[in-house]
């Protein structure tokens, strides 16, 4: 069993809302903290905690990202952080995993499980060690009070309820 330090500059977590009932919007946290303990023999012993800085949230659109952050949706002023804290940890496959924890988002804290896939270890050409992992989940927002929205005339909502969140995680092999 190791305890992996999450490479903040190897890691993303992504997320894709409807737009308008016709388009998918696509975004992510650029900033990512946390630890993994991994034992793959063991997966019960295994554990898992991941910080997004909320206020790392991209778009590629200036306007959209500062709304964003604002108390319409994130607040990132009253809410800096989204964290997951794994309870459980377990086998789904070859490489896949179901991992079960409580995720806060915008001052909620609920349970959910991750559809998880493993990859690695791989060894760097510069001694690191690296393991990485993917992860998804689709949460309705309105679970977390994020409930802005203006009605379209056909009946839909300018955004979606439901957000599909992907986390892409390269975590290294912290020395002991």
């Amino acid at each position: 069993m190791g305890k992996w330090v999450i490479d903040p500059d190897h890691s993303v977590a992504a997320f894709a809302v409807r737009h308008m009932m016709v388009a998918d919007v696509r975004g992510q946290f650029n900033k990512v903290s946390g630890t993994l303990t991994f034992d793959p023999d063991d997966l019960s012993r295994s554990s898992v905690e991941v910080v997004i800085d909320a206020s790392g949230i991209y778009t590629g659109i200036k306007k959209r990202d500062d709304h964003l952050r604002s108390p319409d949706f994130l607040d990132v002023e009253k809410f800096p952080h989204i964290v997951f804290k794994s309870t459980h940890a377990e086998g789904a496959g070859e490489k896949g995993l179901r991992i079960t924890g409580k995720i806060t988002i915008h001052g909620i804290t609920k349970q959910i499980t991750f559809a998880a896939n493993c990859s690695g270890p791989e060894k760097s050409p510069y001694g690191e060690i690296s393991t990485g992992f993917t992860a998804s989940i689709s949460i309705n927002r309105e679970d977390y009070n994020i409930m802005w929205n203006v009605p379209l005339e056909s009946g839909g909502v300018m955004v979606g309820r439901e957000i599909l969140i992907i986390l892409e995680i390269e975590a290294d092999l912290h020395a002991e």
